[in-house]
């Protein structure tokens, strides 16, 4: 059996780093780790290929990941961040001649019909992405034989997706769990979770808050996404955090 494991396709906020126009120091780092594209993250698990996001930068992120199979997409919420790159699914529609099964909850996929709405409309222009729509509700569902579990999170008032496969879970752009929804994120090996900066954020965990998180859930292994340059390099913030949290990084692949 292969390897199961997570790869993280972009650990970036909105505007990505280097941000556009930006003169600071962390936008104009050599180092390729302070580098940022939008959130998004590649998970192999009993053979399949799960993409969590489809952000606007997934076209350059599948290229750089050598990606050649999707089996199914996770979305987390429609904020366009996430969503942007829905329409370089033609590609994959083109490859593999059928649609790609896609989950998330009502609110993000009425979203999604309004934010590509062409790909929507009766009309005889086929050349559009196309996916199969299944619903999340507050219960764990099953793609092919893997058993996923949808974790509720608050970004600032609107309702997001985290989500648990095996010991993994994935979380971003959260600001909120309930604690129900932290009992569904015990004994994991790895925790996913968004720290935007070091400031106060009214939709986003800081670092501190994201610190607490992991210190109340207690993975083997914590992984900070959704950076921010206000958060700072990469290296001197590393060197600031408990022995078993890391920065991820575009690029990092992590076996569990």
């Amino acid at each position: 059996m292969s390897q199961n494991s997570i790869t993280f396709f972009g650990t970036g906020t909105s505007v990505g780093i280097p941000m556009v126009g930006c003169p600071c120091e962390v936008c104009h780092s050599s180092n390729l780790k302070d580098k940022r594209m939008r959130t998004s993250a590649l998970i192999q698990y009993n053979s399949q290929n799960i993409l969590i996001d489809i952000g606007p930068d997934f076209r350059t992120q599948a290229l750089e990941n050598n990606l050649s199979k999707i089996d199914a997409i996770l979305v987390t919420h429609p904020h366009r961040d996430h969503v942007g790159g829905f329409d370089d699914i033609r590609a994959l529609n083109f490859l593999y001649e059928s649609q790609l099964d896609l989950y998330t909850n009502e609110f993000t996929w009425h979203s999604i019909q309004k934010q590509f709405y062409y790909a929507f409309e009766q009309s005889e222009y086929t050349s559009v992405p196309k996916v199969r729509f299944h619903s999340i509700h507050n219960k764990p569902f099953k793609h092919e034989n893997i058993e996923i579990i949808p974790i509720h999170v608050w970004h600032g008032k609107m309702p997001c997706l985290g989500f648990r496969i095996g010991k993994l879970a994935y979380i971003t752009d959260a600001n909120a769990i309930a604690s129900a929804e932290l009992e569904k994120l015990k004994h994991l090996d790895i925790l996913v979770i968004n720290a935007l900066r070091k400031t106060h954020h009214p939709s986003h965990f800081t670092l501190d808050e994201a610190l607490a998180i992991i210190e109340q859930i207690q993975p083997k292994k914590a992984f900070l996404t959704h950076l921010s340059h206000h958060m700072g390099f990469h290296s001197e913030v590393q060197n600031e955090l408990p022995n078993n949290v890391s920065i991820a990084w575009d690029g990092l692949k992590v076996e569990f």
